[in-house]
């Protein structure tokens, strides 16, 4: 093989050298200092086949992600490319590869896809941590509830999502549905607070005849301390062919319906107090009208 004359006129004598030191343990910047190889191409082609040696591989190396950034690397992705697949910073890649040639170039308009997509994904990546910051302060705002404060939340949640009674069919007792599981738990947090004792309750499934009823059935027995004999038997949503189901999900537990027997006064309690909630939320304006 031809080489340029000057520096470098003699690559052998010059690679011979620079394997000798490789081999002596000498990382490729020592080797260039030593040899005064100023050219990054001519640093390659002289260690060109000699590993490196173990004390400048990093220690608790992420290997995995070393050789799939040089795998990648070789198929002739960018440094972007492959931070944006493996998440790495630039610096580790390039340490990674950088005895590998050089991928040509990318067409300006690939690179400016690239681009866009790159802060498109830390734009995502920012909205995500706010969302995340928000929600978090949010909930540790709440602090500690007291039982009246339960109590009051209890009777909005029940009101929103639990059986009511109508004037053209009485039906004064609590009775609850839902397929939260956060939910449930809450409402039964809120029968402790009104004093039912557990004994009173009665659990149902509903969930469709396709899903796993087995599944579901021990996942809320699970959830609210019961063998699943102690479930009443589940109700089953019949298949219909002409609508498409979303609720396919492996996390699909259908619904859990919780009566409370001998509950008459109880859900009086809950109506009333819901009106009194109504009205201590009248505007300001509409109680100087009272």
């Amino acid at each position: 093989m031809a080489h340029s004359s000057g520096k470098y006129a003699d690559f052998e004598e010059l690679r011979s050298q620079a394997i000798g030191l490789r081999r002596a343990g000498l990382s490729r910047r020592q080797i260039r200092d030593r040899l005064h190889v100023d050219n990054n191409d001519i640093l390659n082609r002289l260690l060109e086949g000699e590993p490196a040696p173990e004390w400048t591989k990093r220690p608790n190396a992420k290997d995995d992600l070393r050789e799939r950034a040089r795998e990648l690397r070789l198929r002739g992705w960018t440094y972007d490319r492959i931070q944006l697949e493996l998440g790495c910073s630039k610096s580790s890649i390039s340490l990674w590869v950088r005895d590998l040639p050089r991928p040509e170039r990318r067409p300006p308009a690939e690179q400016a896809r690239l681009a866009a997509r790159k802060r498109w994904e830390h734009e995502l990546a920012r909205r995500d941590e706010e969302r995340q910051r928000t929600k978090a302060a949010a909930a540790a705002g709440v602090g500690d509830l007291s039982d009246r404060e339960v109590f009051l939340a209890g009777v909005v949640l029940y009101w929103a999502e639990g059986a009511k009674d109508k004037t053209y069919s009485r039906r004064e007792r609590l009775q609850f549905i839902n397929s939260d599981p956060n939910v449930i738990r809450f409402y039964l947090r809120w029968l402790d607070a009104l004093g039912v004792e557990r004994e009173r309750l009665r659990f149902r499934v509903s969930i469709h005849e396709r899903a796993s009823v087995a599944d579901a059935e021990r996942f809320w027995a699970d959830l609210v301390g019961i063998g699943t004999a102690d479930l009443q038997a589940s109700s089953l949503k019949r298949h219909n062919p002409r609508t498409s189901r979303r609720n396919t999900s492996d996390g699909y537990h259908g619904c859990l319906t919780i009566t409370v027997l001998k509950s008459a006064d109880l859900y009086r309690r809950m109506e009333g107090a819901w009106y009194g909630i109504v009205g201590s939320a009248r505007m300001p304006d509409q109680q100087n009208r009272t």
